[in-house]
C-alpha cells in the first residue's frame, strides 16, 4: 500500500521545514504584506505554530467532527483578514491559499525525502494527491491543486521565479528567525531553526532574505542532515510523534 498522510504527518523531524515554509509564503508579494500588515504571529510565535499544527494534526487525524470545527475556527479567524495594498491581500483567495498549500507539501516531502530517502513514485503520488486537502479545507477549489507531480512542479517553478523579497518580508523573517520575547527555551532552538531553515531554502531566497551561508556552513549542513538520517529513524515511534499526540489533546481539550 501506498504511503498517506496518516503514515508520515506525525513525524516531529517534518517541523524542521515550518519556517522555510513560512518564507517562501511571505515571498510572494501579496501574503507577506498580509502577513506583515495583518497578522501578529510574530509577536507570538508560539500560538501561530500551535495554531497551525492543530489545524494540520486535526486535518489528518481528526474526526469529520473535528475537522468541521477547526476549519470553521481558522476561517471566521481570516475572515478580517484582506487588504486593498498592492498586491491585494484576502486569507480567502485561492490562488493564495494554493501557495500556502503548495509550501507545506513541498516543505514536508523536501525534509521528509533527506531523512528517510527518496519516495517511491507510487508513495510520492499517493502522498501528493492527499495534500490537496491542506487548502480544500479551507475553500480552495479542489481542481486547483495541479492534477499531478508534474504539472505542480511546474507550478512551483512559476510561482518561484516570480517570488520577491521586499523590505515588509524581510521584516517578518527577521522577526520570525530573532524573536525578541518569548520564553528562553525558544530563543534556545532558534540558531539551530535559522541554520536549518537557511539550508532548505535555494541559493536565491538566502540572499534576499539576508541569510548568511557559506561552504563551511554547508558542509555542517550536510553533515547534520546524515546525522539525522542516521539517528532519527531508529529513535521510539512514540518520541518521534509525541507533538502530533500533545496538539491533538490540546485542541481536543480545548473543544470539549
Amino acid at each position: 500500500m501506498p504511503l498517506t498522510m496518516r503514515d508520515i504527518s506525525d513525524e516531529a523531524v517534518l517541523l524542521a521545514g515550518g519556517a522555510r515554509a513560512i518564507l517562501l509564503q511571505i515571498a510572494l508579494p501579496a501574503v507577506g504584506h498580509g502577513v506583515a500588515r495583518h497578522s501578529d504571529f510574530t509577536a507570538d510565535p508560539l500560538r501561530r505554530l500551535r495554531n497551525t499544527l492543530s489545524y494540520l494534526y486535526v486535518l489528518v487525524y481528526g474526526s469529520d467532527a473535528e475537522i468541521e470545527l477547526i476549519t470553521g475556527y481558522v476561517n471566521r479567524a481570516h475572515g478580517p483578514v484582506r487588504s486593498d495594498s498592492d498586491p491585494a491581500y484576502n486569507a480567502f483567495d485561492p490562488d493564495q491559499q494554493l501557495w500556502v498549500a503548495a509550501t507545506l507539501y513541498d516543505s514536508a516531502i523536501a525534509v521528509y525525502e533527506r531523512v528517510f530517502g527518496r519516495l517511491s513514485p507510487d508513495d510520492a503520488d499517493s502522498l501528493y494527491a492527499e495534500y490537496a486537502v491542506v487548502g480544500t479545507a479551507l475553500q480552495m477549489p479542489a481542481d486547483l491543486w495541479p492534477r499531478d507531480r508534474s504539472a505542480f512542479a511546474g507550478y512551483w517553478r512559476e510561482t518561484v521565479a516570480g517570488l520577491r523579497v521586499d523590505d515588509e518580508a524581510r521584516r517578518v523573517s527577521r522577526d520570525l528567525l530573532h524573536p525578541a520575547t518569548g520564553p528562553l527555551w525558544v530563543k534556545a532552538v532558534m540558531p539551530p531553526v535559522r541554520f536549518l531553515t537557511a539550508g532548505l531554502l535555494s541559493p536565491e531566497l538566502r540572499r534576499a532574505f539576508d541569510l548568511p551561508w557559506d561552504d563551511r556552513r554547508e558542509r555542517r549542513f550536510r553533515r547534520t542532515l546524515r546525522v539525522l538520517a542516521a539517528v532519527y529513524p531508529r529513535l521510539p515511534k512514540r518520541l518521534r510523534r509525541w507533538p502530533a499526540r500533545h496538539y491533538l489533546a490540546a485542541f481536543r481539550a480545548h473543544a470539549r
